[in-house]
This record gives C-alpha cells, structure tokens and sequence, in this order.
C-alpha cells in the first residue's frame, strides 16, 4: 500500500516518543534535608515520569534566589514568611501557598547526658563555651533560636560564643564536629538515620520561641504555577504518604 506524504509523517509523529518532561526545581530549607530522599522516593512511585531535582539551603537565601531569577518551580521554607514575601514580589502564585507542616526544634549535644527534663535546667547545669544555631538573618530556625536565647537570658554576655552556620543542618554539622559544645538544630536531624540515637537532646517547646512558629509553607513559583508537575507535587505533599514521612522525621501537621 502506498502512503501520502502526510500519512507518512503522521505515522512518524504518533510513534515517536514523547519527550520527557523537565523535572520539577524545588528548593527546599535545610532542615528538610533528612526527608526530602523518602519523599522523592513516594512522590516518584506516585507519578513515575515526573522527576525532582533537589536544592536545598537556608529559606532567606532560596528566596533571595528566585527573587534574583533562579529557575526553581516550587519553594518549602522553614516559615510563611519568605513565600508570603515571593507572592507580594510577583514572583509566586497567591492561590499554591498553603502551610505543610510545622517543624520543631532541639538542643543537642555529644557533650555527655543533659541535666534536668527541661531546657532551662539543662542549659544552666553546665558552663557551654559555644553554642550553634543556623543565622537568624536568613534560616527561621536561627530565629526561633535566637528568640530561645533571649527568653532564658542566655546570651553571649554569660560567656558563651554562638557559632553560626548558613543553615541549620550547618548548625548540627558544628555540633557532631565538635565546633561547637551544643547547639539548637531541627528535630528531624537527631531522628535522622544517620544521627539518630547520638547524643543527647531536649526538645524546645514554642513558647520559648513567641512570634516564631516553624510553620513550613509550600509556594509555586510564577514559573512553577504553569507547570501540571509542580502542582502534584504541591497535591502530593498534603497527602496522607508525604504527611506520614513528615511526621516519621518529627514534623507536626499543619495547625488549622
């Protein structure tokens, strides 16, 4: 049988095969460092042909990144703050912003066992000649720790030095390398595989942090808003799967 030239090219069209779509960008804060691997691992056996790449860093300077251009789809910071300052910019869909989790954060050490069941008690059982927290000016952790040190009155005037890391993963790399004696990092690291059962730590409970709640909002960026896989992937981490994973890694759910 003889074939149009046209009958030919559609042929060919309809067997080729489609192309693969551009992963989705996501920039993520620090701390969900520990479980961005499981939830790629869910989201990908979810929707198999939608791939992530994965950056992660402190939420100030992810957002100062897309403010400036960079090509992320989908911004998860450690605050509603950064997403809610993209939205104001022009540069995130008002409509994607929704709140995923609320993180939590710790005191942790390798120095030896803490003293009392609280951490005031423990922070004043012993002399601490440095201390890490993430920087306040960019990671919403450093600023809750931050807001820590300032409710119990344990300040660099008492003699301790504060040591600072971009980030708050950064933080806890400070304590395990023994740059610093303790400092204040995210529950999901100490629960992380890798760290888990090391050293000793105390919960911070949030009203020693007022006015800093940890709540992690989730933001399409404008050019994530025009992308169907940026927007499962929003779907995906209010999900029951992804929700799960968080709270494994000692994330809490969303505060209505």
């Amino acid at each position: 049988m003889i074939r149009s030239g046209a009958a030919l090219l559609l042929a060919a069209f309809l067997a080729a095969p489609l192309p693969a779509a551009a992963p989705v960008a996501v920039a993520a804060a620090a701390n969900l460092a520990p479980v961005l691997e499981p939830l790629e691992a869910a989201f990908r056996a979810w929707r198999p042909a939608v791939k992530l790449t994965l950056t992660v860093g402190a939420s100030g300077s992810l957002h100062a990144q897309i403010r400036q251009g960079a090509p992320f789809d989908v911004l998860l910071a450690a605050d509603t703050d950064y997403p809610r300052a993209l939205v104001a910019a022009g540069d995130a869909d008002p409509a994607t912003l929704r709140v995923f989790a609320r993180g939590r954060l710790v005191f942790w050490t390798l120095r030896g066992p803490l003293a009392g069941e609280d951490l005031r008690t423990a922070l004043a059982g012993r002399p601490w000649a440095t201390l890490a927290l993430a920087q306040p000016r960019t990671a919403p952790y450093g600023r809750a720790a931050e807001a820590v040190l300032r409710e119990l009155g344990f300040l660099p005037a008492t003699g301790t030095r504060l040591v600072l890391g971009e980030t708050v993963a950064q933080a806890a790399q400070f304590v395990e390398s023994g740059a610093a004696e303790g400092g204040f990092v995210a529950l999901a690291a100490v629960l992380s595989p890798r760290l888990a059962g090391r050293g000793y730590w105390r919960e911070v409970l949030p009203e020693l942090h007022p006015g800093v709640t940890l709540d992690h909002a989730a933001v399409l960026t404008r050019r994530g808003a025009a992308r169907a896989e940026a927007r499962a992937f929003l779907d995906f981490l209010a999900g029951e799967e992804a929700q799960a994973t968080l709270r494994r890694f000692g994330y809490t759910p969303p505060v209505p």
